[in-house]
């Protein structure tokens, strides 16, 4: 048994003082730090530094950890331009990204405070390294194949990748998932193989969904840039799906669907009804000028996420939280840094269906501590602080045992 305290604990939006939590892999009791120490005489006792905040271990919802090899290959500044890049130097980009590489972009996650995240996997080559990280990772095997001809094809290499994930030992603390890789790319018929397996064993669910206005544009209409590329690399002048249809396959079962940056208000009540949540990704969608998510417009629990170095210049959910602060300027500071915390713990473990993401007894001993340059004159600007003076975690433990 062990008792950590600190000057703060982060507990339902609050900032709680004079309070301790007593774990082993689980947390076992929270309560003020003399009563711990009476109930447990002989735990061991860990005293963070001053002006440190205990919250729950980050998580990062939405990442592509295949494509960590580019830092100036890609071109941002619009989608189109952008996926043209991806087909242009995909090959190169996954032969650089090694081992190596993965490993230390999960270490610079763990040192930002996440200690939970969901991998993205098109080709299953990130998962040794899954089962070697100490984080949680949730495993979302991603389907992807538009064209019937190859869609008995395609969908069977997704299930030897989901079988290959369900397979990993315990120790290593991966769930395995399904990903659907978007509306455009994924036939109907193995779209809802995919959901009703999902669905058969529980696993968390998720989809990229109306991230640009070249999708909705081709989904609705059959027009636009995205035309063209179907047409010179599928051969095709036809969507495979609309955007109801689409949604219509997850109606019996909860996903997270990420971005949804051109949802339109209808769409977004869908969702909210249907029981989904969504991923943010706001420097994702900023450097590919996909437009901006109003959060401040949505009846439905999001999470905010990094998404990949494809489309980002860090895994870093600091750097990602600083970023939503300054993209949604209309929202009070302070409400929204409190807001964005709870998006990064409590509704990004729902969201995954996972036991951790808040200090309550029977939770997952996951605790990010972010340790403040001096304590804050009033504690209502505890989470702003949080987000904009921390760059590193000062110490990161996962089901009780300390990483960093």
């Amino acid at each position: 048994m062990t008792i950590i305290t600190a000057d703060y604990l982060y507990i339902e939006g609050r900032f709680v003082e004079n309070m301790a939590i007593a774990f082993t892999q689980q947390i076992e009791a929270v309560d003020t730090l003399e009563n711990l120490l009476q109930h447990y005489p002989d735990a061991t006792l860990v005293r963070s530094k001053p002006y440190t905040v205990l919250y729950p271990g980050f998580i990062n919802t939405h990442v592509h950890l295949e494509f960590s090899a580019n830092k100036t290959a890609l071109k941002y500044g619009s989608f189109m331009p952008w996926l043209d890049s991806v087909i242009e130097h995909r090959d190169d980009l996954l032969k650089d990204c090694d081992n190596e590489m993965m490993r230390n972009e999960c270490e610079q996650m763990l040192r930002s405070g996440i200690t939970t995240f969901g991998a993205i996997s098109s080709f299953g080559t990130e998962l040794q390294i899954c089962e070697e990280v100490p984080q949680r990772v949730v495993f979302f095997n991603e389907l992807i194949g538009s064209n019937a001809q190859y869609a008995d094809m395609l969908y069977g290499d997704f299930l030897e990748r989901v079988e290959a994930s369900r397979s990993c030992d315990a120790q290593s603390r991966i769930t395995p998932a399904v990903a659907i890789h978007s509306p455009y790319s994924v036939h109907p018929v193995i779209l809802q193989r995919a959901v009703a397996l999902a669905k058969q064993h529980k696993m968390p669910l998720t989809s990229h969904f109306l991230e640009s206005q070249a999708e909705r544009e081709w989904l609705e209409r059959g027009t636009g840039e995205f035309k063209a590329f179907f047409e010179k690399f599928f051969n095709t002048s036809t969507p495979v799906t609309t955007i109801e249809e689409f949604l219509h396959a997850f109606d019996t079962y909860p996903t997270h669907f990420v971005h949804c940056v051109q949802a339109n208000d209808e769409e977004l009540t869908y969702l909210a009804d249907k029981g989904h949540t969504i991923a943010h990704c706001p420097r994702s969608n900023r450097y590919l000028g996909c437009g901006r998510l109003a959060i401040e417009k949505l009846n439905l629990p999001f999470s905010v996420a990094t998404d990949g170095l494809s489309s980002n210049d860090s895994l870093n959910i600091f750097d990602e939280l600083r970023a939503a602060l300054m993209l949604h300027n209309d929202i009070e500071i302070q409400t929204l840094a409190l807001q964005l915390l709870q998006n990064v713990t409590s509704d990004a473990a729902k969201a995954l269906g996972l036991n951790c993401g808040s200090l309550h007894v029977g939770k997952e001993a996951d605790f990010t501590l972010v340790t403040l340059p001096e304590l804050p004159k009033r504690s209502e600007e505890i989470a702003l602080w949080s987000i904009l003076h921390t760059k590193e975690a000062d110490a990161v433990y996962i089901a009780g045992e300390k990483y960093v």
